[in-house]
């Protein structure tokens, strides 16, 4: 089924293709800079730390529905070993397997393609996999350091969380702005609270997967018109699942990945945030959130902090 009609038309309108070279690999985070940073950095008036990661534990919020992204499977290679000889120090080394995009995570612009192009217009086979990506992968997103934003959807109208079918919209994000007493600006990270992760926490790991409340196709051109540095929110699809407009599969993904070129995270959880801010009455701070330097990759675990 090819796309309709209605996405190439979105896809037009939010295109940064050429915008910052033809040689750009980062798009949107190319908004922030020297002064967004400065300016993130003068949001901090009390300290407060927010963690915003779930924990990486074989439990995880993976199913198995997406193939090979597993959680983290840990295990211990040496326990107190005196590598030196008897008497001497010990140490204890542990490694780990897991998808990279299988709990907290950004998604790098390469994580989807459409007509065979990612970012930038370059072809989607350049992603092999020995390469992997050769372009545009998670480890050129360098510094994700700005300002944040808590657009929480779920308190300004009025729920503990949205409802499984309920399509975050611009009118939605407008309410939180309000809520928030604040402007989304150009280089901002927005972070969409839907209250979706309250059904992980709760112990519900399919019911947190399906059917869960998302973006809409229709948030990109917000985004896009505030020059959006990147967006997170609370649920594994990112987007509304199932989708709005029936058998048109992750159509936000790629808007916002392909043709926007703006990182996108999901699984971060916004509850703990949520009640800090609604108690401080501010909803933008410093938001530090940096990827892990994976070459190739096309996502990467990410445990980003918020301070207030």
């Amino acid at each position: 089924m090819s796309l309709p009609a209605e996405f190439h038309d979105i896809a037009k309108r939010v295109n940064n293709w050429g915008r910052w070279g033809a040689d750009d690999e980062i798009g949107t985070l190319n908004l922030i800079t020297d002064e967004v940073v400065r300016e993130a950095a003068r949001t901090v008036r009390t300290g407060r730390r927010v963690p915003l990661a779930l924990p990486l534990q074989q439990d995880g919020v993976q199913t198995g529905v997406i193939p090979g992204r597993v959680n983290p499977l840990h295990s211990m290679v040496q326990i107190n070993q005196e590598l030196f000889g008897p008497g001497t120090v010990a140490t204890s080394d542990d490694a780990v397997t897991m998808g990279l995009q299988a709990g907290t995570h950004w998604d790098a612009l390469t994580h989807v393609s459409h007509s065979g192009k990612i970012y930038n217009g370059r072809p989607a086979d350049t992603i092999t996999p020995h390469a992997r990506s050769a372009f545009s992968g998670i480890a050129t997103a360098r510094h994700v350091v700005s300002r944040g934003v808590l657009l929480d959807v779920a308190r300004a109208r009025g729920v503990e969380r949205l409802a499984g079918d309920h399509a975050v919209t611009p009118e939605d994000l407008e309410a939180a702005e309000e809520l928030a007493r604040t402007k989304v600006q150009a280089g901002d990270i927005v972070l969409v609270r839907t209250g979706q992760i309250q059904v992980y926490l709760g112990g519900d790991k399919h019911g947190y997967g399906y059917p869960s409340p998302g973006l809409s196709i229709r948030t990109p051109a917000w985004f896009h018109a505030r020059d959006v540095a990147a967006v997170a929110n609370d649920t594994l699809t990112f987007e509304i699942f199932p989708p709005e407009i029936e058998n048109l599969w992750l159509p936000v993904h790629a808007l916002d990945l392909v043709e926007m070129g703006m990182l996108q995270g999901q699984n971060w959880n916004l509850e703990e945030l949520s009640t800090a801010c609604a108690q401080e009455e501010r909803y933008a701070f410093l938001l530090s959130a940096m990827p892990e330097p994976f070459v190739g990759g096309t996502g990467t675990p990410v445990a980003p902090v918020a301070i207030l």
